[in-house]
């Protein structure tokens, strides 16, 4: 069964603390993650908690993203083929080439709804490496963990300027349009506040960006 067959039951199976664990600083992070969403701006709802590890926290909020993003475009995958999509752009100025070492070695042309299938199940794979995300208390993350992190959201960006580009007429029209705009503003809150993607990288929805980082410094 392929990730765009199984969206709800790999969604279910990403990283995450165990809700029996409420002693775990994971779970405990994620609650305050919540509560602080809830209860104040997205800019102050990213910054490290006081006293929290820095790798615990961006494990948290990457595996919450990956969540959103799962669901964000498990709206208008129907609308996301091989045929509407033949290649994995955001507008015809950024192609995004898929590679990850293994199946694919050197750069390759996907489709869109390919190139985000490869990507999920690639992000799924960190997630579930003990060596790279533990899940248990006192077991150490890698000493390039902020690299493996920056690389999966620079590669996560993607999928937001993807849908942002090309699906937001029906991402308007299913009403998901303001999930869409406080998901992306969040992760990209997140992104700046660590560093998390080059701004190089963020290809044609750059100045929007900054549109919307200016106005979220308002509030």
């Amino acid at each position: 069964m392929s990730f765009l067959q199984s969206l709800n039951s790999r969604s279910a199976k990403a990283f995450k603390p165990n809700p029996s664990r409420h002693g775990s600083s994971q779970f405990q992070l994620r609650q305050y993650a919540e509560a602080t969403l809830g209860s104040s701006s997205l800019r102050q709802a990213v910054l490290l908690p006081e006293g929290e590890d820095l790798n615990e926290w961006l494990a948290v909020n990457t595996v919450d993203f990956y969540n959103q993003i799962n669901m964000l475009y498990g709206t208008v995958t129907e609308f996301c083929s091989p045929s509407s999509c033949p290649e994995m752009k955001a507008t015809d100025e950024y192609e995004y080439l898929w590679q990850d070492n293994n199946k694919y070695k050197r750069p390759t042309k996907l489709t869109a709804p390919e190139y985000i299938e490869n990507l999920m199940n690639w992000v799924q794979t960190y997630f579930e490496n003990e060596n790279v995300f533990p899940s248990k208390i006192g077991v150490p993350f890698p000493r390039n963990f902020l690299q493996i992190v920056r690389t999966i959201f620079k590669r996560l960006y993607r999928v937001y300027a993807h849908m942002y580009c090309h699906h937001s007429d029906i991402i308007t029209e299913l009403g998901m349009q303001p999930h869409l705009n406080t998901s992306f503003k969040h992760f990209m809150f997140f992104a700046r506040e660590f560093d998390l993607i080059d701004k190089k990288d963020l290809g044609p929805l750059a100045d929007f960006i900054e549109k919307m980082i200016n106005e979220g410094k308002k509030k």
